[in-house]
């Protein structure tokens, strides 16, 4: 009797472990969690996932492509709809497999003043539900494309990058890390443990990725997990490693863009463990040196992590079914970054000029840069409320204004005016021309003593000149002012 009580008591315990998802054993102690040993993080639940793939190593990922026919899926997919998207690679894994990616766009490769978002699946090699409901969504974005509303609005107003698989050698080894035992989710700096801040101590995945981040401004992006249903915003840990709710600067703004996810789900908004189908990382299990805080802290880059499948690693009958679930919550996620928020750019009002500088919003800790190239900005906040934008440029005035946000985006341009020098006059560039500039030039005495009709034809050259490049400064603002809703210029 006491041999099938411990027998049946080790099962039920087991699954118990296996529901954890992404966060890792929620049995082990909260010390365990800042541990610089990747590989022990979480280590009675890894114990059984190592069990749990001997079992059924040969039968787990039937129905599943394998990352030879992921590859060859992602290629034929840029063959087939090459008119919107492009294949590009960031870098290889451990054992080589590419880390392939699609990019879909109206103009895919070249770089515009919109939004960019990404989506990363299978971190995790034993949770590869992600890379699956990826290949399915770049292929209905294809088959869609001019035919439904939402998908067009994806397509022409943002970049949109899918990375299937970060993890590819742990796919094919049917375990959680890579190939060299390192958990890929604890392997980016973390802000309050500094035990993994040497980049090139850290794995070609993870470099990858950062450098993936530094090249491309990304706005939001979102990985992909397995093994709970839940969307989950920062912060994921906190210093003192407890398991409470730990808030970023921009914890409201998170709150709303899980909510999108989670009430356009199938029944995650219903969870009956995690409130309107969202958490916060630290209050549900914290994590250190994860993807997503990295992404906020270090990329400017408003991540989330979806868990969104219960079962890791379910059946392949069953991936139809949950992609139907999680199809409206994905195209949602990256439709939400025109549909919301405040964007824009910033000008020089003395030449007309992109500026590249930051944007900060009034009593929130947190600076969103511009993009490099035309200087556009896509800052995502909460609807329903009052803010006070502020651009700031070194070498020019800074300017503030205040927006209603309601439900739709807002669009907004600042034109600054460059700051006084210590002189007293106002710093220009060296191409800069105005109209006072002819009562100097025609001062000089040098042109008294030139024939009075040709000193009328300077006066009316010089005033057509500068004619001119008034109205070429008004086109230049008209034309970088590439927006789907008028934007106010301050």
């Amino acid at each position: 009797m006491n041999l099938k009580f411990c027998i049946i008591f080790s099962f039920l315990l087991r699954n118990v472990i296996a529901r954890g998802g992404d966060r890792g054993n929620p049995l082990s102690s909260a010390s365990d969690l800042g541990s610089p040993n990747h590989g022990s993080v979480g280590s009675a639940r890894q114990l059984f996932e190592d069990n749990q793939s001997r079992h059924s190593r040969t039968d787990i990922a039937r129905g599943y492509m394998t990352n030879s026919e992921l590859e060859k899926a992602m290629k034929e997919f840029g063959r087939r709809c090459s008119h919107i998207s492009r294949i590009y690679s960031i870098g290889k894994s451990v054992q080589g497999f590419p880390l392939l990616v699609i990019e879909i766009s109206d103009k895919p490769g070249k770089e515009e003043p919109e939004p960019a978002f990404k989506f990363v699946g299978n971190v995790h090699g034993d949770e590869p539900v992600g890379r699956e409901l990826l290949i399915l969504l770049a292929n209905w974005i294809c088959d869609n494309y001019m035919r439904d509303p939402l998908v067009d609005l994806i397509v022409d107003k943002v970049h949109l990058h899918i990375l299937p698989s970060m993890n590819p050698d742990g796919f094919s080894l049917k375990r959680r890390d890579n190939a060299n035992n390192i958990d890929l989710n604890r392997d980016f700096p973390d802000q309050f443990f500094h035990w993994n801040d040497d980049e090139d101590a850290r794995q070609p995945e993870t470099k990858a990725i950062m450098r993936w981040l530094r090249e491309i401004h990304f706005t939001a992006s979102a990985s992909l997990h397995g093994g709970a249903l839940v969307a989950n915003y920062p912060w994921d840990g906190s210093l003192d490693k407890r398991k409470n709710y730990y808030a970023c600067p921009d914890d409201g703004t998170f709150r709303f863009l899980a909510s999108i996810y989670s009430k356009s789900h199938h029944n995650m908004s219903l969870s009956k463990e995690f409130e309107g189908g969202i958490t916060n990382g630290a209050a549900w299990y914290p994590v250190y040196g994860g993807m997503q805080d990295w992404n906020y802290i270090h990329g400017g880059c408003f991540e989330l992590t979806l868990e969104i499948s219960d079962n890791k690693w379910p059946n392949a009958k069953e991936l139809p079914t949950i992609w139907e679930h999680n199809k409206m919550s994905m195209l949602n996620l990256v439709a939400s970054l025109v549909k919301t928020g405040v964007h824009g750019r910033v000008f020089s009002s003395d030449r007309g000029r992109p500026l590249p500088g930051s944007i900060t919003i009034k009593e929130i800790n947190y600076t969103v840069q511009t993009g490099r190239a035309f200087s556009d900005y896509h800052r995502l906040l909460v609807p329903g409320e009052r803010y006070e934008v502020m651009a700031n440029v070194p070498g020019y005035k800074s300017k503030t204004t205040s927006i209603w946000f309601k439900e739709e985006a807002v669009n907004v341009d600042f034109i600054l005016d460059p700051e006084a020098t210590s002189e007293g006059t106002l710093q220009r560039s060296i191409c800069d021309c105005d109209c006072s500039g002819k009562r100097r030039f025609l001062s000089m005495g040098y042109f008294w003593g030139i024939h009075s009709e040709v000193y009328l034809v300077l006066i009316v050259v010089l005033a057509f000149l500068c004619l001119l490049l008034r109205r070429r400064i008004k086109f230049n603002l008209l034309k970088h002012r590439q927006s789907p809703k008028r934007s106010v210029p301050v």
